[in-house]
């Protein structure tokens, strides 16, 4: 039970009666502690998935008890398992669809570099057509990897700029994708 990490106050100045800090280091605590993940499972990772959603691992304890199979509605876009070329495009268009700021999770060596299937027809990696923030390792990945994935992508979240998202670098890296 070691590896649980308690919400923390940002850094901040304390006196008698009152906390402040900046709104960016609010805004990031509150965004990591409360991500709407959207499951896209397309094999056995999805399995694992569905393991780490049950009691004995417990995702709800970090704050995404409600996964959203609606991409209006989520803000982090977790691909688990084998992604056909055909798919390739439904995939891009969930994606475009959600909201930003939007944060994606590759899970399995499928979804992170096509893993066993090396063929004509399997897309090696989502990365060839969406951003993607973190990868978790494993054929399948074990739901303890799984959540460590997800605990990195809070760390990218609680410490994202609210401005990050406006730059011209992140603009940049969409226009990569065709994505405006």
């Amino acid at each position: 039970m070691s590896d649980i990490k308690l919400v923390e106050a940002p850094a901040g100045i304390q006196g008698e009666g009152f906390f402040a800090t900046s709104l960016d280091k609010v805004i990031g605590m509150a965004r990591a502690n409360s991500l709407w993940p959207l499951p896209f499972a397309t094999s056995c990772c999805g399995i694992e998935f569905m393991a780490t959603m049950g009691a004995h691992y417990d995702f709800s304890r970090f704050g995404s008890e409600r996964p959203s199979f609606s991409p209006r509605q989520a803000d982090l876009l977790m691909v688990m398992g084998t992604i056909a070329k055909k798919m390739a495009p439904v995939l891009k268009q969930v994606y475009i669809q959600m909201a930003e700021p939007r944060w994606v999770l590759a899970v399995g060596a499928c979804a992170s570099s096509g893993g066993i299937f090396d063929t004509y027809s399997v897309l090696q990696g989502i990365d060839e057509i969406i951003p993607v923030d973190v990868y978790v390792p494993g054929c399948p990945p074990r739901p303890e990897a799984i959540i460590n994935g997800f605990n990195k992508i809070q760390d990218i979240v609680r410490n994202e700029s609210l401005r990050r998202r406006d730059s011209p670098e992140y603009t940049e890296l969409l226009a990569k994708y065709g994505i405006q």
